[in-house]
C-alpha cells in the first residue's frame, strides 16, 4: 500500500501526464515559461529588494532555473523529482514550518528562484497563497496571469502596440490601425525606420521635418509600397506572418543584400523571388535561402 506521500506525488505526476495527453497536438502549450526569455524580452532596467510577502500561487508562472522539470502547472514531469517532492510533501503533512521561497517579480508575476519543489506540493495540496521572499525588477508592462510562453508574448506584442500607437500617434496620423506583429520587439524597428527616413529627408531642406510629417511620408512612400509589393506576389498565401512581419523581415533582407550586391536590388525582384522560392514552403524556411538567392544575384551580375 502507498504511503501518503507517495500517493500525492503519484497524483501530481499523474496531473501532469493527463496535461500532457490533453495538449499532444501543441506540446508547448504544457511547457513551464522560462524566467531568462521573458526578461529577454522585457529587458528589465533594474531591480530592488522587496524581502519576504505573502503571494498569490496563482500568479507564480515560471522557473528561473527549473523550467524543465514541472510542467506550466507545476507538476513534476518525471520520477526522478520523487524523492525531493515527496520530503517536502512529508513536511507539509506534518505541519513542519518551511523556509519562504525565493521569486522574482516581473510585471505583476513571479518566477521562482528557489522552492520549486514547494510551490509544486502546495499547488497539489490547492494552497492558494505562499510565503515568498522577493526581488522585483522594474518594467512598465503588467502582465496578467498565463501559463504559455505564446499567452505571455502576445500579452507584449499588445501592450507595445498600445505603447507605439499612444507615442506616436500613428494610428490618427496615417488612419491605419492595422500594424500587427508576431514578434515583440518589432514596434521598435518600425519606429528607427521612421527616424531613419525622417533623417535622409532633412538631408535636403534646411528646416526639420516634424514627427508627424515623417510618419505621413514614411507609410506612403515606404511601407505600403512594400505591402503592394507583397500582396501582388501573394506571399501571404505562402507563409504565416502578417503583413507588417513580412515588411520588416523584406526591409531587413534587401538592405542586407544592397550591402552585399550592390543598390541596384530591385525590390519587386526581391519580393518575386521569394514568392517563387518559397511557395510551398512555411516562414521559417525563409531566411534558410537568403544565401541561394545572394548567390543566384551575385552570378546573374557577372
Amino acid at each position: 500500500m502507498l504511503s501518503e506521500t507517495e500517493s500525492d506525488f503519484t497524483k501530481a505526476r499523474n496531473k501532469a501526464f493527463i496535461n500532457e495527453l490533453q495538449h499532444f497536438l501543441n506540446p508547448e502549450e504544457t511547457k513551464m515559461i522560462s524566467f531568462k526569455q521573458i526578461k529577454s524580452l522585457l529587458k528589465p532596467q533594474n531591480q530592488t529588494y522587496i524581502g519576504m510577502k505573502t503571494i498569490p500561487i496563482s500568479k507564480i508562472v515560471g522557473s528561473e532555473g527549473r523550467y524543465k522539470d514541472f510542467d506550466n502547472q507545476f507538476f513534476p514531469k518525471s520520477s526522478f523529482l520523487k524523492e525531493r517532492w515527496e520530503h517536502v510533501d512529508e513536511a507539509v503533512i506534518k505541519d513542519i514550518i518551511l523556509p519562504p521561497i525565493r521569486v522574482y517579480e516581473l510585471g505583476g508575476l513571479y518566477f521562482v528562484r528557489d522552492g520549486n519543489h514547494r510551490v509544486s506540493v502546495a499547488k497539489s495540496k490547492g494552497v492558494e497563497f505562499i510565503d515568498a521572499d522577493i526581488i522585483s525588477l522594474q518594467t512598465e508592462i503588467k502582465l496578467s496571469p498565463v501559463r504559455t510562453l505564446q499567452g505571455m508574448i502576445k500579452q507584449i506584442i499588445s501592450w507595445e502596440k498600445k505603447n507605439f500607437y499612444f507615442e506616436t500617434n500613428f494610428g490618427d496620423i496615417t488612419d491605419f490601425w492595422c500594424l500587427d506583429f508576431s514578434l515583440p520587439g518589432q514596434y521598435d524597428i518600425i519606429y528607427q525606420h521612421i527616424l531613419t527616413h525622417k533623417y535622409f529627408i532633412n538631408q535636403g531642406i534646411t528646416e526639420e521635418i516634424p514627427l508627424e510629417e515623417a510618419i505621413i511620408s514614411w507609410y506612403s512612400l515606404v511601407y505600403l509600397p512594400v505591402v503592394k509589393t507583397i500582396e501582388k506576389y501573394k506571399i501571404k498565401k505562402y507563409v504565416k506572418a502578417t503583413e507588417s512581419d513580412l515588411y520588416v523581415w523584406i526591409i531587413t533582407f534587401w538592405d542586407d543584400l544592397k550591402h552585399k550586391i550592390g543598390d541596384d536590388v530591385e525590390l519587386d525582384t526581391i519580393v518575386k523571388d521569394i514568392s517563387q522560392e518559397y511557395r510551398a514552403k512555411p516562414f521559417r524556411k525563409i531566411r534558410n535561402a537568403i544565401g541561394r538567392i545572394i548567390l543566384k544575384k551575385k552570378i546573374s551580375r557577372l
